[in-house]
């Protein structure tokens, strides 16, 4: 880090929050010469937030890696899909409808152009993340969008952590971490600033619980105050007091996707300063968790990011039903486990499925894209898993791997204490479907999705394995996993007007105050309704940064 002039005590904007929303504003704000000081409660060795863990998916819409793939992708078709998926249906829907339709101009529009211009490239496979729930308008992606980023989650952060770094060096932005903000300052109705507590060092790694001991308060003023400090998925207690009724019951078990400091304070501030909270009641957890070998904060899961092959069934050995398969509808999938009365369920599969269709979500799970090893990458197409899906094979406590089915069965057993699990069911769920192998054509849906999907040259090339039955001993081993619900997005939040506004209940400007990131719902205070089309959480905080820095610099010229 550059060196630090003396703090000061007041600057043009305060952000609150120094993760890829944060950063990017900051970026913005400097960049404008505008003075900045950015406040975080963690230590600097989390800058970047939850985004330097993540895979680095973006969703974009047309572009020269799509049509190099053969896929014909539109503004108009990406629009149908996301208003289709959202379900806009509230009147508080109104913000996240504008912001929905900006966003997906800017990822049919300049996006791809404006992160090239930050040094930030793509992987030329493009994936197909969530694929819908089988009709032509409603939830899903009609064609593959989900681009990866070459260097995953840490070369999002790396050119807008270099900006801020830069303003840092010219004396334009200041970082405090381990400073908490536990309130806004209003004077005469607008936000003027922040206090809080300091918070004593800590030399904590990234992600790791850090202490919450205070040494010293702090208070900060500034002409706009900006909230970036992210949703609530790191808290469950506040996760299932915010559960909605269509889901069911709350998991009484869940693992976490993000770090505990993702708490969900930051909305409660804001609230207490005017700001309207909208759209608490929905969420995007996933169904896939494992739990981490090697976890780095409490309840560690990691998420499988599965192809479409494996058989899915409930903790009693039933079937999920179609279109209810792995990878193509993650609420529909969610609502339906927590109405079994369980917390988990099971893929089952054969090791040729493992090699070809598991990758886990997260930029340290994926070594060869994270430090863009072309030469670790090709290892994807060669036979054998990658090494870290091997790992979690080999040590992770939710795996069985068994030469026979009845040793698959016997291992399924042991892990689930708590459920009743019918093998006889199990054993017959997996016959019937191999049954409808025998011919080119089938009547179960899964196995026609399977065939579908292989029309897809980049599914057939590294995602997508041939057809097989499970009991094909050339496939074998057989695996079974079990999942988890694992935590991961709020997508409610502040409210906000097109430029990041913070909005309050009579839907007026709260002066001076703004909010990005998941912290707005993505915008808006819920830019995706009801469900997301994946890729669309990094590239929120991209847009809701973006938009948020430029506009507070054209407020304050």
């Amino acid at each position: 880090m550059p060196a630090l002039s003396p703090t000061p005590t007041s600057a043009d904007v305060i952000v609150v929050g120094a993760g890829l929303a944060g950063l990017v504003a900051a970026a913005e704000l400097s960049d404008a010469g505008k003075r900045v000081i950015i406040v975080d409660q963690e230590p600097q060795a989390t800058l970047g937030g939850q985004a330097h863990w993540s895979f680095g998916g973006l969703f974009l819409v047309d572009t020269p890696e799509q049509r190099r793939m053969g896929i014909r992708d539109s503004h108009a078709l990406a629009w149908q899909d996301w208003e289709g998926s959202a379900g806009f249906d509230r009147p508080e829907d109104e913000w996240g409808r504008r912001w929905a339709e900006a966003y997906v101009d800017f990822a049919a529009g300049d996006k791809r152009s404006w992160l090239g211009e930050q040094g930030i490239g793509f992987f030329p496979v493009v994936g197909w993340a969530e694929r819908g729930a089988g009709t032509a308008f409603g939830h899903g992606n009609s064609v593959p969008r989900f681009h990866i980023v070459w260097g995953t989650g840490p070369a999002i952060v790396e050119p807008f952590l270099r900006r801020v770094q830069a303003g840092m060096g010219s004396g334009r932005v200041h970082l405090l971490s381990r400073h908490r903000v536990d309130d806004l300052i209003l004077t005469n109705g607008a936000v003027t600033g922040v206090g809080g507590r300091i918070l004593e060092p800590s030399n904590v790694r990234r992600g790791e619980a850090s202490s919450r001991k205070v040494v010293g308060d702090f208070e900060l003023s500034a002409d706009a105050v900006v909230i970036t400090t992210g949703g609530i998925g790191g808290n469950h207690d506040l996760v299932r007091a915010s559960w909605p009724e269509r889901l069911g019951t709350p998991p009484a078990s869940m693992l976490s996707g993000v770090p505990a400091h993702v708490d969900g304070r930051g909305l409660g501030i804001a609230q207490r300063a005017g700001a309207r909270l909208v759209n608490g009641d929905r969420m995007w957890h996933y169904t896939e968790g494992i739990t981490n070998w090697d976890p780095v904060w409490a309840a560690h899961g990691i998420r499988i990011l599965p192809g479409p092959s494996s058989l899915w069934l409930d903790a009693t050995g039933i079937r999920l039903p179609a279109p209810l398969f792995p990878g193509f509808d993650t609420l529909g999938t969610l609502e339906h486990i927590v109405a079994t009365g369980h917390d988990h369920s099971w893929f089952v599969l054969t090791q040729k499925i493992i090699e070809k269709e598991f990758a886990l979500s997260g930029s340290e799970q994926n070594p060869d894209l994270t430090g863009k090893d072309v030469k670790l990458l090709l290892k994807r197409v060669a036979p054998g898993a990658p090494g870290p899906v091997e790992a979690f094979k080999n040590k992770g406590e939710d795996f069985v791997v068994a030469d026979t089915l009845t040793e698959l069965l016997a291992g399924m057993q042991r892990l689930s204490a708590g459920a009743p699990l019918d093998l006889k069911r199990v054993e017959n769920e997996i016959r019937w479907r191999d049954a409808q192998l025998d011919n080119d054509f089938s009547k179960d849906a899964q196995i026609t999705a399977v065939r579908g999907a292989r029309s897809y040259r980049g599914d057939k090339l590294i995602r997508v394995a041939s057809p097989h039955k499970l009991l094909d001993p050339k496939a074998g081993p057989l695996i079974a996993v079990k999942l988890h619900i694992l935590t991961r997005k709020s997508l409610g939040g502040i409210q906000t007007d097109l430029s990041g506004r913070a909005l309050a209940e009579n839907g007026s400007p709260v002066a001076g105050l703004y909010a990005a990131g998941e912290a707005s719902g993505f915008g808006g205070g819920g830019v995706h309704g009801y469900r997301a089309l994946e890729g669309t959480f990094l590239g929120g905080c991209l847009f809701t940064g973006r938009t948020v820095g430029r506009a507070i610099a054209a407020q304050l010229s």
